[in-house]
């Protein structure tokens, strides 16, 4: 599998192509905005949209979401928790461009989501929102904003909950092998082995 990371959106938020290189099926974590440097890359590698995964609703996540939606006829995953909090502008922060209000399909705790061959799995963390999930493939961790290079996620924003996060990550992802690569929604890569060494967190 192909993972490529590009920075978008109004706070540079990583957003990740994952690409299955034998059917060039495609999965899309977080794109949060500049579609246009998006959508190069995407023609560039051939790639089949077949899902936009957000790891939570914040608007630094989701800018891009409903103009690939739009042109690719992929469809949208998010918790429940979060597109709620979307659907019914309880916060600034949740909010996506160009919202129409059709996203119908929620991430489950058992969620998985095929590429060809590949399996990209749902680890759900809640912590620094109500429905922040990350996802898990080829030992690649895609955090969000749960976990980061010696760092974890903001809990004072609305529906964030410090404790929430901490056992999130203490119980679903620090239970994972070390030399799983963990890539963060902000920031550089790191590793589980390395943020049980050196996070201050834990």
């Amino acid at each position: 599998m192909k993972v490529l990371r590009i920075a978008a959106g109004p706070l540079d938020t990583n957003c990740y192509i994952l690409i299955d290189e034998e059917t060039r099926e495609t999965a899309v974590i977080d794109p949060g905005g500049n579609e246009e440097r998006l959508t190069p890359v995407l023609e560039e590698n051939k790639a089949k949209l077949k899902y936009i995964l957000l790891t939570h609703g914040h608007f630094d996540h989701t800018g891009a979401v409903m103009a690939l939606k739009n042109k690719y006829k992929a469809k949208v995953f998010i918790a429940k928790e979060d597109y709620e909090l979307i659907h019914f502008k309880k916060s600034e922060l949740f909010y996506m461009e160009g919202y129409d209000g059709s996203l119908e399909d929620f991430i489950g705790e058992d969620s998985v989501f095929e590429l060809g061959k590949n399996k990209i799995s749902t680890i759900k963390t809640p912590g620094h929102s109500p429905g922040g999930v990350c996802f898990y493939a080829d030992s690649i961790l895609f955090s969000g904003d749960t976990l980061f290079h010696r760092s974890i996620g903001r809990t004072d924003f609305f529906a964030g909950d410090h404790g929430t996060l901490i056992n999130s990550i203490k119980t679903k992802l620090m239970i994972l092998p070390d030399n799983t690569t963990v890539l963060p929604g902000h920031g550089e890569e790191t590793t589980i082995g390395l943020e049980k060494q050196y996070n201050p967190f834990f």
